[in-house]
């Protein structure tokens, strides 16, 4: 008889595609129990969108439950409809890796910790300032890529992957949220109620500020906090044995050529941006451009082509699965169009909401779509979903226009973070499991919440206008 020593393995949550896989069945389990049902829906000649009628509301008689084929090729068509943001994440990975290798990005960040020395808390407040700008100009997925870049940024100061997670992660949520110019979640939201584009920024700007200064406040603390003693870092165990000059990558000179790369890498992210925001950019368009910029790469540093596509393949593979994700993501939205009880949420929710009083609606409000969030992440597709029957709702209780967007708004954006649908995929290019991710960000993400609430009740009180 042989007997084992070692440290007995404490619990782990499963793998991120086994979470979903839960996710799915959840929703599966929800289809047999909810009456499938459909609100009429007409199309735009404007736009060609589908439009729904809050008016006209029926239920389906007959149920379609997924077969046990339909469920799991639901996966595969997730992944097809998520094509463009896949391959387009799988793209702009590579080229990320490509300036990597060149040495552009190990330089630079060399050169921040040679300027940095007692400054390290000011180069962690630049780049949660840079992330939740990125965020506020509606970058999601696009942005993810860049996660990886401020975690070694951040351990190389000597901090840790949370840390350096939440640099990148809770700030463009942050911006993503306040929506000052995010054409995905305000931008459709104001056009369904008929209110001018943008509209209400002032008020925007000043909530931001506020959300801004709270996620700020909790990353310092907890980056003093394991400085003064590593133990209670939630990665101690990677945090204990971290060396941080490995973290920052081999020490390599600054040459001109590196500088004007890295130059070129941040003129590449504020195209991104103005494409998105004044072009109409999708991510096929962003992919394009990087690619662009991977020739231009290639001419600068005299590059093998064959080498270069090469590197594009190696940092294409080193995302595959955080990009395949979000095809597991959309599988939930499928399996719920599939069972038809997305619109019937949304009706019998309405029929609640009725009656009640303005600020236990607006609470209301605010907490269904946060819980909605947790099956459907699309910020646009919600808005497309709940706006036509929100926009009337408010308007019926006396509700300014404006406010029910910030109710939306704001349900939307803060726990899409947070609950697995959405938190998964940004997770696995930060290489961190989730649960290690609620022990830091749960109570933040609850202070976030609360904060939104009390930026909707006040804009409610002061009769925030259209503008």
């Amino acid at each position: 008889m042989t007997e084992t020593t070692g440290k007995k393995k404490g619990f782990r949550l499963p793998h991120v595609y086994l979470i979903f896989l839960i996710i799915m069945l959840i929703v599966v389990a929800l289809g047999m129990i909810v009456p499938s049902g459909s609100f009429e829906r007409t199309t735009d000649p404007a736009t060609g969108a589908a439009v729904v009628n809050p008016q006209v509301f029926s239920y389906i008689e007959e149920k379609t439950p997924p077969t046990l084929l339909g469920f799991f090729q639901s996966i595969h068509d997730g992944i097809v409809q998520s094509g463009d943001i896949v391959i387009s994440l799988l793209l702009i990975s590579g080229v990320i890796y490509l300036i990597e290798t060149t040495g552009a990005i190990a330089g630079g960040i060399h050169k921040i910790l040679e300027i940095s020395e007692g400054k390290e808390t000011l180069v962690i407040v630049a780049l949660y300032t840079v992330f939740a700008v990125m965020g506020a100009l509606g970058f999601g997925e696009g942005g993810m890529p860049f996660f990886p870049l401020a975690i070694s940024v951040v351990m190389a100061l000597g901090y840790d992957r949370i840390a350096g997670a939440a640099t990148a992660v809770v700030s463009m949520g942050i911006g993503f949220t306040s929506g000052l110019i995010n054409m995905f979640t305000t931008g459709i939201a104001q056009s369904i109620c008929g209110l001018p584009l943008f509209s209400g920024l002032g008020f925007r700007v000043g909530a931001v500020v506020v959300f801004y200064s709270i996620g700020l406040a909790y990353l310092l603390r907890y980056c003093q906090n394991i400085k003064k003693d590593p133990q209670v870092s939630i990665v101690k165990e990677e945090y204990l044995t971290q060396d941080s000059k490995a973290a920052a990558g081999e020490r390599v000179e600054f040459t001109a050529k590196r500088k004007i790369a890295l130059l070129g890498m941040a003129v590449l992210i504020a195209v991104q941006g103005y494409g998105a925001l004044k072009l109409g950019w999708g991510m096929p368009q962003i992919a394009a451009v990087y690619l662009m910029f991977a020739v231009v790469l290639a001419a600068i540093f005299r590059m093998d082509p064959n080498d270069v596509c090469s590197r594009i393949v190696t940092g294409a593979n080193r995302v595959l699965g955080a990009a395949l994700a979000i095809g597991f993501a959309r599988a939930i939205m499928i399996l719920m169009n599939q069972a038809q009880i997305l619109d019937t949420v949304v009706y019998k929710m309405a029929g609640f909401l009725e009656g009640k009083g303005t600020v236990l609606t607006l609470l209301l409000v605010y907490l269904s779509v946060t819980a909605f969030n947790f099956f459907v992440v699309s910020g646009s597709g919600k808005a497309v979903l709940m706006m036509p029957i929100l926009s009337p709702l408010g308007k019926m209780l006396g509700i300014n226009q404006q406010v029910m967007v910030l109710a939306y708004q704001y349900g939307d954006g803060f726990t899409n973070y947070l609950w697995p649908a959405g938190s998964l995929v940004a997770l696995s290019f930060c290489g961190i499991e989730y649960g290690q991710w609620i022990r830091f960000a749960g109570k933040l993400y609850a202070l976030l919440i609360a904060a939104g609430f009390g930026m909707i009740v006040f804009a409610n009180a002061t009769g925030l206008g259209p503008f």
